[in-house]
């Protein structure tokens, strides 16, 4: 299987187990157990208010941005600009989705890390 269908699978099984423990007040997660959309969503709405969705956000937004970035170096992707992650990049990647009826159904890791790789222009094999 390529890196680009595998990456977001392992990034969404290790972002889930942080996620998923620590916000109980949140949107469910997909079907699947990914973070969806609308989880995501809240917890960016909640974040200025709330230490622990905060601590939660950070720990799921610092471990999709580091893992795209290790397998990225790691498979030698030539990329044309710095990978980087901001609440802004976040809610860019995922605004299609969140108007979508189904948004708690749509998986918000792989929209982030499409993102990431298209705006620091990585090719993918």
């Amino acid at each position: 299987m390529p890196l680009t269908r595998t990456l977001p699978v392992t990034i969404a099984g290790w972002a889930s187990c942080f996620v998923l423990a620590a916000a109980a007040n949140a949107q469910t997660a997909t079907e699947t157990g990914a973070i969806s959309v609308a989880q995501l969503v809240q917890m960016l709405d909640q974040a200025s208010t709330d230490q622990a969705t905060q601590q939660v956000l950070t720990a799921y937004l610092a471990v999709v941005g580091e893992t795209v970035g290790a397998v990225v170096d790691a498979g030698s992707a030539p990329c044309k600009r710095p990978l980087g992650l901001s609440e802004k990049s976040v809610r860019k990647a995922i605004s299609a989705a969140t108007a979508e009826p189904k948004a708690s159904q749509t998986a918000a890791t792989p929209l982030i890390v499409r993102d990431m790789l298209t705006r620091a222009g990585c090719s993918r094999g």
